[in-house]
């Protein structure tokens, strides 16, 4: 099985720190192919740069996508996943919905913590989109200044490890540490919080994993059947391919 790992960042850091963690998530039998948006922002936060990082989402997808099963955008937010699901035929899981999934499979109520409160409007939009509102005790982001997005994890630590316990004490029965930048945090304090943690890259591999091998076909019709044919105009040449019904031409 082979699955494709879409940052939607421009960070290359913070994507060789994915690839290196999605490896324990991973069964023996699958590989990833970790790739860097080309254009685009080291980190996204806000929902205008999440409509830019979705475009690249599309752009990266039809270039890459032949010979992959599966794939995953990895950014909590999930720039790009409805559409990216509407146009291609591979299953495609989003980290902050898979998060979110999974954190009701292990509880009634989730919180989210991230490093950003520029995050939290956003994040509450994937919330909703989820139809998951009802099922979040809340969301909380740390008020620490941060030298370096791909070292937040390591400088805000205390502080993401406070709020997450304070969650639970709040009445949270899991806690989703939410944005790229934490990816494998989890793994390392959830001895700290009395509540399962949930990392939103682990969490989406293993749901793009379980639809591969559960045999998920691509839609003939609903909502997220592909578009017929259109004209395309100024687009990357994989993407006018492919919205063209170009396949041969696509990646």
């Amino acid at each position: 099985m082979k699955i494709l790992l879409l940052n939607p960042n421009t960070s290359a850091a913070m994507t060789e720190r994915m690839a290196a963690a999605a490896v324990a998530a991973l069964a023996p039998d699958v590989r990833v192919t970790a790739l860097t948006a080309v254009r685009g922002l080291p980190y996204i936060a806000s929902r205008a740069e999440a409509q830019l990082a979705g475009a690249a989402v599309l752009e990266t997808l039809a270039e890459h996508q032949a010979g992959h099963d599966a794939a995953v955008i990895a950014a909590f937010g999930d720039p790009g996943l409805v559409a990216a699901r509407e146009l291609f035929d591979l299953p495609v899981v989003g980290m902050a919905e898979a998060a979110m999934l999974t954190a009701c499979m292990l509880g009634q109520r989730f919180s989210i913590v991230t490093f950003s409160r520029k995050l939290l409007p956003w994040y509450e939009d994937a919330v909703h989109q989820a139809g998951l509102h009802a099922r979040c005790a809340g969301l909380v982001a740390a008020e620490g200044e941060f030298r370096s997005v791909t070292e937040v994890q390591h400088e805000l630590e205390s502080e993401i490890v406070a709020l997450a316990a304070r969650a639970a004490e709040n009445g949270a029965d899991a806690v989703i540490l939410a944005g790229a930048p934490l990816t494998g945090l989890a793994l390392r304090v959830r001895d700290l919080v009395p509540v399962p943690l949930v990392d939103p890259l682990a969490a989406a591999l293993g749901q793009a994993q379980g639809l591969v091998r559960m045999g998920a076909r691509p839609p003939a019709s609903g909502r997220f059947a592909r578009p017929g044919p259109k004209p395309a105009t100024g687009l990357s040449p994989a993407l006018a391919a492919w919205i063209e019904h170009r396949e041969g031409e696509a990646g």
